[in-house]
């Protein structure tokens, strides 16, 4: 956990600010209908309460963040906030009594099944973090792999709050010997007739991952909603979301990785054309990268004026240390200023410069440098399933002005 959060005065100031910057985003909900056209679809039943103006329905278990609004507050509202399910949602009466929930605790040394009611009696704790889909940028690969059309939009910056994973191992005596993953699988009703292993979601990641990792049933103040996860999911900061278990049935600590096709098989880092394997890289931390909301596309005709250019930028496992942009494609740049409160390192970084632009046609850039110094590179690797995307050339946004 970022060391400002263990100071309680300074982590309920950055909470309440975070929280009151969600309630000035109200006012900013009319940019989404930017993203709106009259062959737009509308927002699936279950997803009703969402505000269809700042979101692009793809499919009804695929639904992106419109750029216009994708960064216009440091914490991304829960009615803005994206969707990606690879199993449609369990019945909404698992969320009619959320304390009733259980999650199976396995590869410790004293396993046991703990409902929710239990965790929150071993202590609270808040994590802010960016949740982003592994195929967000995925539209912007010439290739066109199968999957969502991603932009910017699979990716949101929220506060969790749940209890830590650290603290709930600690409690049932630690892990048992050899233990190299922690392993998370979600409680979605699987399909009849077919393999478990091959839909069920469950994923694996580092054994390291459990310092910061945590069983989450609060999303920005409010009971996650089921479409989210709720009534409990692990959350794991720097890490792609699909990672992030939602419906978290059983978190066992264990010697190997998952063999579900979801771990072996799907999200790897296999070269264009190829199909996925154990051999390749599995698609777990993020990279650093940043991207430009403001202007966006929708509005790219601008006038003579000094232009305010506003985005935001993250570091998967590290903090963002810079943002430069760059108004002529990455030419000459420009550093820019980091502005609002700084949540930690797995939260994102909004910034901003102020630049006039001659008339003319221009391409607006960002390039971030995380904390480590790793700088976010111009090139996407090119890759089968379009994971991963973090070029800034691809992210940038052209403008004319006029």
């Amino acid at each position: 956990m970022h060391p400002e959060f263990h100071n309680p005065q300074r982590r309920h100031l950055l909470i309440g600010s975070a929280r009151a910057l969600v309630a000035a985003n109200l006012a900013t909900w009319s940019l989404g209908s930017l993203a709106q056209t009259a062959g737009a679809k509308p927002l699936p039943a279950y997803l009703a309460w969402k505000d269809q103006g700042s979101m692009i329905v793809h499919s009804g278990t695929t639904v992106e963040t419109a750029r216009a609004v994708a960064g216009t507050s440091v914490v991304t509202p829960a009615i803005q906030f994206y969707i990606r399910n690879n199993l449609p949602a369990p019945d909404a009466a698992i969320v009619a009594n959320r304390d009733a929930w259980e999650v199976s605790i396995e590869g410790v040394k004293n396993p046991r099944k703990l409902t929710v009611a239990d965790l929150k009696k071993m202590g609270e704790e808040s994590l802010p973090m960016v949740l982003q889909c592994s195929g967000n940028g995925r539209g912007y690969f010439p290739s066109k792999p199968s999957g969502t059309p991603w932009q910017v939009g699979a990716a949101g910056c929220v506060i969790w709050r749940g209890v830590p994973v650290r603290t709930v191992v600690a409690a049932l005596g630690g892990t048992l010997k050899d233990r190299l993953f922690m392993t998370g699988t979600g409680g979605e009703v699987l399909p009849a007739g077919l393999d478990p292993k091959s839909v069920v979601v469950e994923r694996s990641v580092p054994l390291s991952a459990m310092a910061d990792a945590m069983l989450a049933w609060e999303m920005n103040g409010a009971p996650i909603p089921l479409a989210h996860g709720g009534p409990l999911r692990l959350v794991v900061p720097g890490y792609t979301g699909v990672n992030s278990i939602k419906y978290v049935k059983t978190l066992a600590f264990t010697t190997t990785e998952s063999d579900a096709r979801i771990m072996s098989h799907g999200y790897r880092i296999s070269p264009p054309g190829g199909k996925g394997d154990p051999t390749q890289p599995s698609v777990q931390e993020m990279n650093i990268k940043s991207w430009i909301y403001s202007p966006a596309p929708d509005n790219a005709q601008l006038r003579p004026a000094m232009q305010r250019i506003e985005g935001v930028a993250f570091g998967g496992l590290h903090g963002v240390r810079q943002v430069e942009v760059s108004t002529n494609g990455g030419e000459t740049w420009t550093q820019a200023r980091l502005v609002g409160p700084d949540l930690g390192k797995y939260a994102w970084r909004q910034f901003v410069l102020e630049a006039r632009l001659p008339a003319g046609a221009h391409l607006l850039v960002s390039r971030a440098t995380d904390t480590a110094g790793k700088v976010q590179p111009r090139e996407r690797l090119e890759n089968a399933g379009g994971y991963n995307n973090n070029s800034w050339l691809d992210h940038g946004v052209k403008v004319t002005v006029a």
